[in-house]
């Protein structure tokens, strides 16, 4: 089995603002994938001490040096799954939409963003849409979260509050 940490929208300017709950749950998963909106590089050099695979992508409030070194969206293979990642865009109602949009003709397994902070678990159309909220911003969300996805025959999605 693959055990995958998944975060976003930290907006920190160093890793040492992570929750400690975060770092206890991510510390020696197999891969670790940010979904945007880290504010500083600081954050995915951070996350490499815990996991040996860390992917990250850019997000709307990340800074020109970041958003320099981050791809947009990326996708990764896992096992015989393949694993969308974003940070999506606009406004809430239509982020579902979007991030459909930005994978749009890709066969994709699950698809996780982040930006709207609010987390979501959720099978559509036998896509997995993972959102893992945010672990240190409660903007327009009830509670911080993260994410864990187990991979085995297939992908189970857990959101864990922080």
């Amino acid at each position: 089995m693959v055990k995958i940490g998944v975060v976003s929208d930290t907006h920190i300017n160093s890793f040492e603002g992570l929750p400690e709950k975060l770092l206890r749950l991510f510390d020696g998963l197999d891969i670790i994938l940010h979904a945007g909106d880290l504010v500083n590089l600081s954050v995915f050099e951070g996350l490499k001490k815990l996991s040996p695979k860390v992917y990250a992508v850019r997000g709307n409030m990340d800074p020109p040096d970041v958003k320099r070194a981050l791809p947009e969206k990326t996708i990764i293979q896992v096992k015989q799954f393949r694993i969308g990642l974003t940070h999506g865009r606009g406004a809430p109602p239509d982020l579902l939409p979007t991030v459909k949009k930005i994978f749009k003709g890709e066969a994709l397994h699950c698809i996780i963003y982040g930006h709207s902070h609010v987390a979501r678990n959720e099978f559509i159309e036998d896509i997995l849409y993972f959102n893992p909220g945010s672990p240190t911003d409660k903007f327009f969300a009830p509670y911080n979260s993260c994410g864990i996805l187990e991979i085995d025959k297939k992908i189970v999605g857990r959101i864990i509050k922080l």
